[in-house]
């Protein structure tokens, strides 16, 4: 199974699990607990969640999920920007890990940028490692000059920016993921698939269908060839996690890649991030 390899030397599996829109209805809730638990079977051990996600619900699935398991898992947890501050982040903190039903966090991110100085989130974040609540830190949406902004207000140990990028969305490559890459800190890619919106592109399902596998497959596929890129798309059901583990074993060919390419390009010039 492809790796992925943090500032720290900490390694996971290139291919995670994401939880947006998890615990939001609660007739999905035994089919969502149920596909984190054959996605963890399947060796994806990375979950992401977020105290958004459901207004915490979320964090209560992959609590009920990992319940027993939880040597088994990296988790990740993110903020609120408003909650990024001295007085805040930990208490943000304790209750994500209140809800989740552990005592700390493989990682935790601030989501988005807000109103908080960046170097006064770098020190919570620190302290939050120093009081065993966290192991690591990262951000989540953050564009090159934020980044900047964050390593010269002391976030040198920064591990991961979580953004949004895919095959419909490649305007990181003209922008912060070089400087990323540059820098040997990997991306978490977050709607790998667009929610879906990406499926029905010609190319996609062409390829996948030479290929004898699903368009989801083929788009995750794409992102897992990248050294640094760590997908992490949500799956609700079993089939669905078990279709995207399947994709950490579909080698596309060059000319697949030079045909997604085409059909996909990167964008010109630099913009700037997107967000969902």
């Amino acid at each position: 199974m492809k790796m992925i390899c943090f500032p720290d030397g900490t390694t996971v599996p290139a291919l995670g699990q994401g939880t947006w829109m998890m615990g939001e209805i609660a007739d999905r809730r035994v089919s969502e607990i149920a596909a984190l638990k054959e996605g963890l079977d399947l060796g994806l051990m990375l979950i992401d969640t977020a105290e958004m996600y459901a207004d915490g619900e979320a964090e209560r699935v992959v609590g009920e999920a990992i319940a027993g398991r939880r040597d088994e898992v990296f988790l990740v947890s993110k903020a609120y920007p408003q909650n990024a501050s001295h007085r805040n982040l930990r208490r943000a903190c304790e209750a994500s890990l209140q809800r989740l039903g552990i005592d700390h966090l493989d990682m935790y991110l601030l989501h988005w940028r807000g109103s908080i100085p960046l170097g006064e989130t770098v020190d919570a974040m620190e302290s939050l490692v120093a009081a065993g609540l966290i192991v690591r830190w990262g951000v989540s949406n953050l564009d090159t000059n934020d980044m900047i902004e964050l390593v010269d207000a002391g976030g040198r140990a920064c591990a991961t920016n979580q953004i949004l990028y895919n095959l419909g969305r490649r305007g990181p490559e003209r922008g912060v993921l070089p400087w990323l890459e540059s820098r040997s800190i990997p991306i978490m890619a977050y709607s790998p698939v667009e929610q879906g919106r990406l499926l029905g592109r010609p190319a996609l399902t062409e390829i996948a269908g030479e290929h004898g596998v699903s368009a989801a497959q083929v788009a995750l596929a794409w992102l897992l060839h990248q050294d640094g890129v760590l997908p992490i798309p949500k799956a609700g059901s079993v089939v669905h996690v078990r279709d995207n583990r399947a994709a950490l074993d579909l080698r596309l060919t060059e000319q697949d890649l030079v045909r997604l390419d085409r059909a996909s390009p990167c964008p010109a010039t630099p913009g700037p991030l997107e967000m969902l």
